[in-house]
């Protein structure tokens, strides 16, 4: 049988820009993206601590090391800038690779750099 399991965590980013004119999406730090496994154009499912909107999309790569979280097009209804969210990555694994495997979790500070890492 398979399952969706949890395979990547971003913790408490903040978010830093919001652009309503966009086709869609969420941009992200590459290298907040690199930490925890997440590619380019992968589903995720963002949840936003601050009014409790939970919604899909899709990732773009921002410019690395610039903390960047941009809600883009409709996304951009569902969150302020300043705003903290949980973005969540999934996979299909069988229950038996579930458990062994490890998810990649991190958790933000304030300027979006990496506090923590599991």
């Amino acid at each position: 049988m398979w399952i969706q399991f949890c395979k990547s965590k971003i913790a408490f980013a903040k978010v830093t820009q919001a652009d309503l004119h966009y086709e869609g999406s969420i941009t992200i730090d590459k290298n907040l993206m690199d930490a925890v496994g997440i590619i380019p154009g992968e589903k995720v499912e963002v949840l936003n601590l601050n009014n409790g909107n939970r919604f899909e999309t899709y990732t773009i790569a921002g410019r690395p090391g610039e903390g960047q979280v941009c809600l883009n097009g409709p996304a951009a209804r569902l969150g302020l800038v300043g705003d903290k969210v949980i973005i969540l990555s999934y996979a299909m694994m069988d229950q038996e690779e579930a458990k062994k495997y490890q998810m990649k979790a991190i958790q933000l500070n304030d300027d979006n750099k990496i506090k923590n890492k599991s």
